[in-house]
C-alpha cells in the first residue's frame, strides 16, 4: 500500500498518553500535532516538546506535519506577530522530527472580492516560504472555507506561484465540499500538487461532516486515483465528527448508540473503519 495513515489525534483526547494508546488500537502510528496535552502546537515551549519528543519515541510514534494554525488569520490582521509564531514553529518542527507544517492562506474580509488581497497573500506567503527554505522545512497549504484558497482555481493560483520544494498542496475534500467546490473537479486542477491529504467527508446539502465514503468528498473515486498515480504520502484522518448523526446506521446488528452516548474514542474508532472499509476495496 502507497499510503501512511496519521491522524489529528487531538480528537480524541488531548493527552498525548490517551492518543498513542488509542491510535495504537488502529494501528496507526503518525500523528499530525495540532493539540496535545492541553496546548495548541504554536503554545509549546521547546523544553515542552522535547519531552514530547521523548514520548513518542518511547512509544514508537512519528510526527507526519505539524497541524499549525499559521495562515488562519484575517488577511488585513497584523503580519509580523503571526511571523514570529511561525519561526518558533520551525523550531518546533525541528525537534519533533518532521520537515511538513500545515499552512492556510489567510481568511478574507466577509463580502469582498479575494482577488484584491491576492498580492498580499502572495506577499505573506512568501516570507514564509523563505523561512522555511532556510530551516529545510516543507509547508503544506491546505484548502479551507473562508481563506483565500479555499476553491481550487485560488488554490491552483497559489501553486502557479509558489509550488516548489518547500511549498506544496494538503487536499481536504471535506473543505472543498464545505465550499461549494466538486471534490473530482478540484483533484483534476490540483493533482500536480498534491503532497499530503487529508481524510475529512462533508454533505454539500449543509456541510456537515461525515466519516470518509458516506459524503460528497469523493472519498473512495480519491483514494483509488492517488493510488494509481502512485502516491506514497500520509492520509491524515480528521474526522470531526463530534456532531455527525448517522453512527447508528454504522453499529452492526441492530445497535442503537445514540451520538451523545458515543466517546471521541469511538467516534474515532468509526472514522477508521470507514476509512479501513475504502481501503480494502481499492
Amino acid at each position: 500500500m502507497s499510503f501512511t495513515l496519521s491522524a489529528f489525534a487531538d480528537e480524541i483526547d488531548m493527552s498525548l498518553d490517551v492518543q498513542m494508546a488509542e491510535l495504537k488500537k488502529h494501528d496507526i502510528r503518525h500523528i499530525e500535532m495540532r493539540g496535545v496535552n492541553g496546548k495548541n502546537i504554536a503554545d509549546l515551549t521547546l523544553d515542552e516538546a522535547r519531552a514530547i519528543k521523548e514520548q513518542l519515541d518511547d512509544n514508537g510514534f512519528k510526527i507526519s506535519a505539524l497541524g499549525s494554525p499559521i495562515g488562519k488569520i484575517l488577511i488585513t490582521d497584523p503580519f509580523d506577530p503571526h511571523y514570529k509564531k511561525f519561526v518558533h514553529l520551525l523550531e518546533l518542527a525541528d525537534i519533533l522530527g518532521t520537515d511538513y507544517i500545515r499552512i492556510f492562506s489567510f481568511y478574507m474580509p466577509k463580502g469582498q472580492d479575494p482577488e484584491q488581497y491576492y498580492d498580499e497573500v502572495i506577499w505573506r506567503l512568501k516570507q514564509l516560504i523563505g523561512a522555511a527554505k532556510k530551516a529545510g522545512k516543507i509547508l503544506l497549504h491546505e484548502n479551507e472555507k473562508e481563506i483565500y484558497g479555499d476553491t481550487a482555481p485560488r488554490c491552483e493560483k497559489l501553486m502557479k506561484a509558489l509550488y516548489g520544494p518547500n511549498f506544496k498542496a494538503t487536499f481536504d475534500p471535506a473543505n472543498f465540499v464545505q465550499s461549494g467546490q466538486k471534490v473530482d473537479e478540484a483533484y483534476a486542477i490540483l493533482k500536480k500538487y498534491i503532497a499530503y491529504v487529508h481524510i475529512k467527508d462533508a454533505l454539500f446539502s449543509d456541510g456537515s461532516v461525515t466519516p470518509a465514503g458516506m459524503g460528497d468528498g469523493w472519498i473512495p473515486s480519491l483514494l483509488s486515483e492517488l493510488k494509481a498515480s502512485g502516491f506514497d504520502g500520509f492520509l491524515s484522518l480528521e474526522p470531526h465528527l463530534g456532531d455527525f448523526v448517522g453512527f447508528a446506521a454504522l453499529e452492526t446488528g441492530n445497535a442503537k448508540l445514540a451520538d451523545s452516548n458515543m466517546t471521541p474514542a469511538k467516534r474515532f474508532s468509526v472514522a477508521v473503519k470507514a476509512l479501513n472499509d475504502i481501503l480494502e476495496k481499492i
